[in-house]
């Protein structure tokens, strides 16, 4: 009996020597590539804000690179969260522990965003989110282990609602996306509101999946608020801003303020019912010369123009792959520093910077939809009403409730 149990033993310790071994080749032969998850809503709501486009510019960001960082290629693996949060974590634990990808991009929904970048402080591998917006990333969710790039709620917030408020727009009825962007975008802009003597008059929380806004429009118009503030995203939006224009809400006198809007979203409701809107973004792909040259390329791949979300994912992997190459590996915590320390000049930010609690701080921009007599070409939506620079773009560091901020 003694003799059998103790072949049994040997063998269990083979077993685990072998198991050991194997997960240590696997290790070696992982860390001879640079792996990329972009983990995104391929088919989802989200899909237009994300999606194909995500994968596009991360691809092209790789190919301009040279597809090779330390000699190392450069792999991209992409999968659909179908906005699930059980999903996300699910695709992204695989990732990590099975797969070795040493970052994951775009992270549209907010939710997602919040679970994912948590996973990445666990693993010690890399989360850089463009596609959600929620501020509390880079609060009191913070990680030293992710990087929120493109945008936020409280920049959304301080552009379109002082905008509005500085035109005399003092009453405010929030329609908010019931989750974790909603939630932040709605808390943001009614800070501003209220800082710049407005008042909430109301809100109404609906399901993000509830594409039918009647009843809550309804609820908003006889709100009599002089703004309607639409604290959503995704194709939700896009019909809550059509229907607003049947029921004759702007005609009545009221703002109607999509306080996240998409050029894809403006492209979908055309000029005629998306004039006038008020807007703030971190991107236009006619902004200058350099813009406008690297969305001619992206145009050529996507046929149709880039958002900020694209513009994004293209700068923030090139920005990643520098760090790699500044480093001299691809461990995280050596990336993480070198892209805190690298600074940004491409064209989609002049001197932008990652601070420590990992918001990569640049200018911001208020913009206004054209009347359709005003725009002379496809995708000429946007008229600019003021830059926001970047130090008072987004939340200063003292207000910062990121455990990763050192006091005082």
């Amino acid at each position: 009996m003694k003799r059998r149990i103790g072949s049994v033993l040997i063998a269990m310790a083979a077993i685990l020597m072998f198991e050991g071994a194997a997960d240590a080749q696997s290790a070696r032969i992982s860390d001879d590539v640079v792996k990329i998850g972009v983990l995104t809503d391929m088919s989802g709501q989200f899909s237009h804000e994300s999606g194909e486009g995500a994968v596009t510019a991360v691809k092209m960001a790789v190919e301009d690179f040279g597809g090779k960082v330390l000699g190392k290629p450069i792999e991209v693996v992409v999968a659909d969260h179908q906005n699930k949060p059980d999903t996300a974590s699910a695709l992204a634990r695989k990732w990590f522990d099975v797969e070795r990808v040493d970052m994951i991009a775009n992270l549209i929904n907010s939710s997602i965003a919040l679970t994912v970048s948590g996973l990445a402080k666990e693993k010690n591998r890399i989360a850089i989110i463009n596609g959600s917006g929620s501020s509390r990333l880079t609060g009191d969710a913070c990680t030293p282990n992710s990087i929120h790039y493109a945008y936020d709620t409280y920049a959304l917030a301080r552009g379109t609602g002082t905008a509005l408020a500085k035109a005399g727009k003092k009453s405010w009825y929030f329609l908010t996306a019931d989750y974790a962007f909603g939630h932040a975008l709605e808390a943001d802009t009614s800070a501003i509101v209220k800082a710049m003597s407005g008042e909430v008059i109301g809100s109404t929380r609906y399901p993000p999946e509830a594409f039918d806004q009647s009843s809550f429009l309804l609820q908003a118009q006889s709100s009599k608020a002089q703004v309607v503030a639409l604290a959503g995203s995704g194709n939700v939006l896009v019909n809550s801003i059509k229907s607003a224009q049947e029921f004759g809400i702007p005609a009545g006198g009221q703002t109607l303020a999509g306080l996240l809007v998409w050029i894809t979203d403006v492209k979908s409701l055309g000029l005629s019912a998306a004039q006038g809107l008020v807007l703030t973004n971190a991107f236009y792909w006619d902004r200058d010369d350099e813009t406008r040259a690297w969305s001619k390329r992206f145009y050529e791949r996507m046929k149709r123009m880039p958002h900020m979300g694209d513009a994004g994912d293209y700068s923030s992997t090139i920005h990643y792959l520098k760090a790699i190459e500044a480093a001299g590996t691809d461990e995280a915590m050596a990336v993480m520093s070198k892209m805190r320390e690298l600074p940004i000049n491409d064209f989609f930010a002049k001197n932008g910077r990652i601070r420590e609690d990992g918001r990569m701080v640049h200018d911001m921009y208020v913009y206004e939809v054209k009347k359709p007599s005003e725009s002379k070409s496809d995708w000429d939506f946007y008229k600019l009403r003021e830059v926001i620079p970047g130090d008072q773009a987004f939340r200063p560091l003292k207000d910062s409730a990121c455990p990763l901020v050192k006091e005082g």
